[in-house]
């Protein structure tokens, strides 16, 4: 038996190749080609993945453009989000489809950041503002939804918390505090930006929160989000596998199977070694202080390196 990461869920499958008649990530069978939904896959482009004894799981995840990493010997497979054919779009999840209409500012956090100190300020923003038809939505990056509980109590805006990595992912956060402005029809108004709503740690990021949360106010009141989309950081392949290898990384973790977890934490390093969401998250669940000396070696070799640890937008640092 093999355990399936794939889609936000957890299941167990036979082998990698599926039998006919079962639905394959939500695909099923039918005489033209594979549907989900209005959507097919040809039947001469899915026979690339069609054997004699079903369907080959890796191979039709490829032709979805989704990526994979098995591990066959720990009797695990993970796969990845297909490439979002329009990358200015929001991909939406959990809140966001009864949030359509509204400005939102989705906020990334994690209880082994800093930045949830913010969240009562990101909550006075949400509750402030309002009545301009604007929402926060909070997304933790915590791989055990306990470590965030505490930090939850009392919010009235929605919240997630991500514990597979799966929006993080769609959205190509490698690091928290991050937000990206949502208009209304959807369409993305601010990629992945630095932003902080208190200046509790200014000293070590160098970022205004007054000027942050003013363009904020600019951008719900006002519309104006005085940024240019073409600032979307899109996810590499390297990127996005990095993160296939973390989703199995934490999977094992919590088996405790940690020398399987750390070949491929290493592995994913290795493919992307700015992530902080990958290589800071995952500390608590192989029990590493995330604010311990384990952390500050990796900042030490990110500033070495050149990487930045914060990516923040140029255009409302420079204004007054």
């Amino acid at each position: 038996m093999i355990t399936l990461l794939a889609d936000g869920r957890e299941d167990t499958i036979e082998g990698l190749v599926l039998p006919y008649g079962t639905a394959v990530l939500g695909w099923e069978r039918k005489p033209h080609g594979w549907c989900r939904g209005e959507a097919c896959l040809p039947a001469f482009r899915a026979a690339a993945a069609e054997t004699g004894e079903g369907v080959d799981l890796v191979a039709f995840a490829g032709l979805l453009g989704r990526q994979t990493v098995v591990d066959a010997g720990e009797g695990v497979v993970a796969v990845g989000e297909p490439v979002l054919p329009a990358p200015d779009r929001a991909p939406e999840f959990g809140p966001l489809p009864g949030l359509r209409g509204t400005r939102v500012a989705l906020v990334f956090w994690a209880s082994w950041c800093g930045c949830r100190y913010d969240l009562p300020a990101w909550e006075a923003l949400h509750r402030e503002l309002g009545g301009y038809g604007f929402s926060v939505v909070s997304v933790s990056l915590d791989r055990d939804p306990g470590h965030a509980r505490e930090w939850l109590e009392g919010l009235t805006h929605p919240a997630v918390v991500d514990a597979d990595g799966r929006i993080a992912e769609l959205y190509n956060v490698v690091n928290v505090p991050t937000v990206v402005w949502i208009e209304p029809d959807g369409r993305i108004a601010r990629p992945q930006d630095t932003m902080t709503a208190t200046d509790t740690f200014r000293s070590m990021n160098g970022l205004s929160a007054e000027r942050a949360t003013a363009a904020l106010r600019r951008w719900v009141v006002e519309g104006e989000s005085g940024a240019d989309t073409r600032e979307l950081r899109a996810p590499t392949e390297e990127e996005r596998l990095a993160r296939l290898h973390a989703r199995v990384a934490a999977w094992l973790l919590r088996a405790g199977r940690d020398e399987a977890a750390g070949r491929h934490l290493a592995r994913a390093a290795g493919l992307a070694p700015h992530d902080l969401a990958i290589r800071r998250g995952l500390m608590p669940l192989a029990g590493v202080d995330p604010f311990g000396e384990e952390y500050f070696r990796l900042r030490e070799e990110l500033q070495a390196a050149g990487i930045p640890i914060y990516r923040p937008l140029p255009d409302w640092q420079e204004s007054a």
